[in-house]
């Protein structure tokens, strides 16, 4: 059989045909899968219903509309899911405000618009022409403002929205709408915004509608900014004004953000613990975490020149921020700048009053909705948001060097419903921040929810209120010693209150008196507790040095409720601080005696403080050294047949240096020390001779330096005893 052979090129030619129409088929399948992968994209029902909504015809019904049910419950899926997009909030909020299928999809459609990232402002502006046409009823166009106010911060531009300022401000004259409507304007209002006749309608509508606090905020803006056309009196402890409006969409954009991780630049923090109670109207955590600091563009880059304006977001360093210092936009989103270092740097050299006025709003709202109007589970829990809140405002206070009118405002409002427990040392913190209150207000601000609290509570809430004031007493006297003027005239001090200087010192008076009652009957509560002691010794170190240190010419003596058991103490850290305490007494009293002789001005020191001063000193100095007490004419007088019954030998002498319960220890050891073969402790022998100048160096070795100067000052020592 002949065999068949088969030519190389033909085999080789087979093969490569073989191969050719392998790679074709799967060219082909590879089109097919990019086809049908396209195809699913298609028919992809959010591209499907928005393609629905942007090119439905007016007039379409909606009731019995299966398809429009369907593509709007796919709308608020993805809404409720994960966002939606610009494009999406687009083409929805333009269907919405075009009212082609009539109100009742208007309204469904608003609820649903969260936004995913940002909010185009084409979309807002022809939404407000929309608004323009006057067809929406009075409620959608609430609804509609309100959720403007909520994604405020989420509009990616807002100067097209200030060139429809006068648009947005002849709704003020809807009763209805005047309320929201003032708050947007409040958050667009800039100079060139105010005009002398729309200050003309806000006051026409402040006669018509009375003190509205929403049209009180704006017209305070106004008068910011153009005080000459605002003539009205404004009140700077004006109350909350607006309102939280973001109630429909709040908790939907919390958990949008928790979902997906997108960092929003709006008022509503990433976290919200707590949950309110069925059918309950109280408020819900919602101002606790601080807004981000973010720009409005995000896609601008920073330019100091080329721009009218700068974010203040774009801001990353300080030489920034001098370079750009008055071309810096503030957020609209005031509360972001009380997380940044270089926003309060900016706030500190700028002192723009319009932007501490906002900050002030803020923090009034923040405060007042989430301390004084919260439900159960909130801010009232103490939680950790309510606690780095509050830390971080004091840190803002204590950078500027000066508090918020807004938070005093809401201090005094809070004492009176405050346990003294909740967030104690955060509110105490506060308070001791609080400035200069006028003396016919401090019993009615200060003194009557205090001294509940006081009197009902533990020795350690006293002793961190003492405290407090004390840091109260401070900060006025340190203020009154840097601004006011050298040569004692009176001047108006600058605080939200207009407090003149000698009003001034009569506001320190009284809060001095009124630590002293406290003191008085802290004291005898706590049974003269050593510690509680301590604190208003402090107190009381601050007082005597009012003349000398702070350069106010007002002496108020330590009372005798204080005085004795100071005097009479166990410890002798608080004996030898009564003696420090007394001792600048002098040196103050005798520089104000001096000074006005010298000077000619009477400084109203009543001859009754010295005589009080003198009494104390001479108790002193009878007590300690001259082993004199319980004589006829004392404050502590006692019967001579009492003191003879109480069996103590030589009680004349029982509270001097060496029988002092506070020094008794010393003296024994000192004794020791001296006499160490001796087996008896005779303190006698102290008295005698060179052992009572060593004594008294040993005492001072000892760290007794207040007993040290009060003995150099008004004792003539001499070697031998006393």
């Amino acid at each position: 059989m002949a065999a068949t052979l088969i030519p190389p090129d033909f085999n080789s030619s087979s093969s490569t045909d073989s191969s050719s129409t392998s790679n074709r088929s799967i060219s082909r399948s590879l089109r097919v899968a990019e086809k049908a992968k396209k195809g699913i994209k298609a028919e992809d029902p959010i591209v499907a219903a928005l393609k629905y909504f942007s090119k439905v015809q007016k007039g379409t019904p909606c009731r019995g509309n299966d398809e429009f049910e369907n593509n709007l419950v796919t709308v608020e899926r993805v809404a409720y899911s994960k966002g939606l997009s610009p494009e999406a909030i687009s083409v929805m909020l333009e269907f919405a405000m075009s009212l082609r299928m009539g109100t009742v999809p208007c309204v469904r459609v608003l609820k649903c618009l969260l936004p995913s990232t940002v909010v185009p402002h084409q979309a807002v502006v022809r939404a407000v022409v929309w608004l323009c046409v006057g067809k929406l009823s009075i409620a959608t166009q609430v609804l509609f403002i309100k959720w403007v106010l909520t994604v405020f911060d989420m509009i990616d531009a807002k100067d097209n929205l200030r060139a429809i300022y006068g648009f947005l401000f002849s709704f003020v004259t809807e009763e209805n709408l005047c309320p929201y409507v003032c708050h947007l304007l409040y958050l667009l209002t800039r100079k060139e915004c105010v005009r002398l006749f729309r200050v003309r309608k806000l006051l026409e509508l402040h006669s018509k509608l009375g003190k509205q606090p929403y049209l009180l905020h704006l017209l305070s803006l106004y008068k910011v900014f153009c005080p000459e056309l605002v003539t009205l009196s404004l009140n700077s402890r004006i109350r909350a004004g607006f309102g939280n409006h973001n109630g429909p969409w709040k908790l939907a954009l919390i958990a949008i953000q928790k979902r997906t991780a997108v960092l929003v630049p709006s008022d509503l923090p990433l976290a919200l613990q707590t949950q309110e109670k069925a059918g309950s109207r109280k408020r819900k955590l919602g101002h606790l975490d601080l807004p981000v600091l973010t720009a409005v563009v995000q896609s601008q880059k920073l330019t100091s020149l080329s721009q009218m304006v700068v974010p203040l977001a774009q801001i990353q360093s300080f030489v920034q921020l001098l370079e750009n210092l008055h071309l810096i936009e503030l957020p609209a989103q005031m509360g972001s700048l009380l997380g940044s270092s270089l926003a309060l740097h900016y706030l500190d050299c700028v002192q723009d009053e319009s932007a501490f006025l906002r900050l002030n709003f803020w923090l009034g709202h923040s405060l007042h909705e989430e301390f004084l109007f919260c439900g159960h589970g909130g801010a009232s829990q103490g939680s950790d948001e309510a606690v780095q809140f509050l830390e971080r405002l004091m840190s803002t206070q204590d950078f500027l060097q000066e508090g918020f009118s807004s938070v005093e405002a809401f201090l005094y409002k809070f004492l009176n419903v405050w346990d003294g427990s909740l967030l104690r040392p955060q509110i105490l913190a506060l308070l001791s921040n609080v400035p200069v209150v006028p003396s016919t207000c401090i019993s009615r601000l200060l003194s009557e929810p205090l001294e509940q609290l006081f009197f009902t509570s533990k020795v350690f809430f006293k002793c961190g209120l003492i405290e407090s004031l004390n840091g109260m007493l401070v900060k006025w006297l340190t203020w009154h010693s840097v601004y006011a003027l050298e040569d004692g005239r009176n001047v108006d001090l600058d605080t939200s209150m207009n407090v003149s200087r000698s009003g001034f010192m009569l506001s320190v008076g009284e809060l001095v008196r009124f630590v002293g009652r406290l003191a008085t009957l802290g004291l005898q509560l706590e049974g003269c507790h050593s510690l509680l002691l301590s604190f208003i010794l402090d107190f009381y170190d601050t007082v005597c040095d009012i003349f000398q240190k702070y350069g106010l010419p007002l002496v108020v003596m330590i009372p005798r409720s204080v005085f004795y058991p100071a005097l009479f103490a166990f410890d002798p850290i608080s004996v030898d601080r009564l003696a420090k305490i007394m001792n600048r007494y002098k040196i103050n009293l005798t520089a104000a005696k001096k000074q006005e002789k010298m000077t000619g001005k009477a400084f109203h020191i009543s001859l009754k403080t010295y005589q009080e001063f003198n009494h104390y000193l001479a108790f002193m100095v009878n007590c300690l050294w001259n082993s004199r007490i319980f004589q006829p004419g004392d404050d502590i007088e006692l019967s001579e047949e009492l003191l003879h019954e109480s069996g103590v030998p030589q009680y004349w002498a029982s509270f001097s240096l060496t029988n002092h319960p506070a020094f008794h220890c010393y003296a024994i050891d000192f004794h020791h020390k001296c006499w160490p073969e001796r087996r008896d402790v005779d303190l006698k022998s102290i008295q005698h001779l060179q052992q009572w100048g060593w004594y008294l160096e040993y005492l001072f070795t000892q760290g007794f330096d207040g007993l040290r100067q009060f003995i150099q000052s008004n004792i003539k020592t001499s070697s031998r005893g006393p």
